[in-house]
């Protein structure tokens, strides 16, 4: 365990370099090797997930420099589950770009896309914030460039939105943490919530201050609301397998409010503890009111799933906000299923689209296309777990997290909202699916389109892993119950990544 921590980021890294000299031979050979790099990636996360789950966590220190002075790598339940989901909706993503030769338009497809996994992992794992700025600033700079592959003026305006607000975020990044090392005088995570704890109280209102400015960046990544209206247009314009593998980009800034906020204004935080919590709560049940109300009036189907990704990571803000670890556990094992679920409606929403030709993703009435019976049961998977309805696993999140609200002080607020909009979006994906595949008009000539019926492989694939948390709830269920138990122990954290002799847990 003394290196493991460190591989998710060292194997993409070395891998784009790899398929950047690729090129020289052909792009068939680039295909291969970013295939198989990423394939190894899921495997190599497996046997991480396992050594965890077995073995403990292990924390890493580059450099051999002792925490709090180095950069440290923290290979916890929470982070090496994140590691493996990303590498599994990145496979999937890959392996649609290269069934449909959207790969082949620019010969730097693979090399972004390792250097998208490369600062995703990194952000994952790293022990620090001003890491964690370095690590967004690698996924950013790769995610312009995906956002932007291909052509079309509705692309490219919606890139722009996506970039400037992004670079936004960043200098206020760098404000927050430059604000919080001067008063802290480290930005080790680990430490910052030791420092935090031992503050003097004319400089709780500071720190605080920063605290919610550091809130802002990360509700921005995560598209909270207000900060939410470059996600639609952005998610909704690009190529389906780049918009599939975004759906992890959000869960990145709910991640780093769970690890960052939830360990540095945790149980130890004394005047601090949990103050963002209500933040989070709110502008939560802001974000998935408006996301309803989105996925309802969308006029394209990847502007509607773009939303239903918009209303997941609400509702992931919403556990986040209840501050019960019950609803915690809930929010992670929803987590899972909304961000494989949404990958796959991305990949799915662009197979209609050439099935249908000239009509492209629009919800309107169109002749008879064809494979219309098997995609439009596919539709209907895909919709009852978004939707979160029984027997897919979004029910069960769902459930988990409404459970854990029982414990809170907003309990009816919470549950009016969450049913509410989930109802709403139930009548918007049972509209489109009526005007898309039964709602049809026998005045025009059949669509011709075809596609290849293993088109549909990665979507079914990633619909499958929804089945699998069903299959799996209860043991999957107790792993989330014990990350979120985990992050509550903010001491234990602290312990864990400053004395790094200390058993793995």
């Amino acid at each position: 365990m003394t290196h493991v921590a460190i591989l998710p980021i060292l194997l993409p890294l070395f891998g784009a370099v790899m398929v950047l000299f690729a090129k020289v031979m052909s792009h068939k050979t680039q295909q291969a090797l970013s295939f198989a790099l990423t394939t190894l990636l899921v495997f190599l996360n497996i046997w991480l997930f396992y050594t965890v789950l077995t073995k403990g966590g292990a924390t890493y220190q580059l450099g051999n420099w002792e925490a709090p002075f180095g950069i440290s790598l923290v290979l916890d339940g929470l982070s090496v589950t994140m590691l493996l989901l990303t590498s599994v909706l990145a496979l999937a993503s890959l392996w649609y770009a290269v069934i449909t030769k959207i790969d082949g338009a620019n010969v730097h497809f693979h090399v972004l896309f390792q250097m998208q996994l490369f600062g995703i992992n990194g952000a994952f794992l790293t022990g620090d914030v001003f890491n964690l700025f370095v690590f967004f600033e690698i996924l950013l700079i790769a995610s312009y460039s995906l956002l932007l592959y291909g052509h079309g003026r509705e692309r490219t305006k919606a890139g722009l939105h996506y970039v400037v607000i992004n670079l936004v975020g960043s200098t206020l990044f760098l404000f927050a943490i430059g604000t919080l090392y001067g008063i802290l005088g480290t930005l080790n995570i680990a430490d910052m919530a030791l420092q935090v704890s031992k503050l003097h109280p004319d400089n709780v209102n500071v720190v605080a201050a920063a605290g919610l400015m550091l809130l802002v960046v990360f509700g921005l990544k995560a598209a909270m609301f207000p900060l939410y209206f470059w996600l639609p247009g952005a998610y909704a314009r690009t190529s389906a397998p780049v918009a599939a593998l975004f759906a992890i980009m959000t869960k990145v800034g709910v991640y780093s409010i769970i690890r960052v906020h939830g360990t540095v204004f945790g149980t130890e935080a004394g005047y601090l503890s949990f103050f963002h919590a209500p933040w989070v709560l709110f502008l939560g049940i802001l974000t998935l009111v408006l996301a309803a109300f989105g996925t309802m009036s969308a006029k394209a189907l990847k502007e509607q799933v773009a939303y239903l990704v918009l209303g997941s990571v609400a509702t992931l803000l919403i556990a986040i906000g209840i501050n019960t670890p019950q609803a915690l556990s809930g929010g992670l094992y929803y987590m899972v299923h909304s961000t494989v679920v949404a990958g796959g409606f991305f990949l799915l929403a662009d197979t209609l689209a050439s099935l249908r030709g000239k009509y492209s993703d629009s919800i309107e009435k169109t002749p008879p296309f064809g494979r219309m019976i098997f995609s439009g049961s596919v539709f209907f998977a895909f919709a009852v777990a978004m939707a979160g309805m029984p027997p897919l696993s979004g029910f069960f999140g769902k459930m988990m997290i409404l459970s854990g609200a029982l414990e809170g002080e907003h309990v009816g607020l919470v549950y009016t909202t969450v049913l509410v909009a989930g109802l709403f979006v139930i009548i918007a994906l049972t509209r489109t699916g009526s005007q898309i595949f039964y709602d049809t008009s026998t005045d025009e000539p059949f669509l011709k389109e075809q596609v290849r019926f293993s088109q549909f492989y990665p979507a079914l694939s990633l619909l499958l892993i929804s089945a699998c948390l069903v299959l799996f709830a209860n043991p999957i269920s107790t792993f989330t119950d014990q990350v979120a138990a985990m992050l509550y122990d903010t001491k234990g954290y602290m312990d864990f990544v400053l004395h790094p002799t200390m058993e793995g847990r």
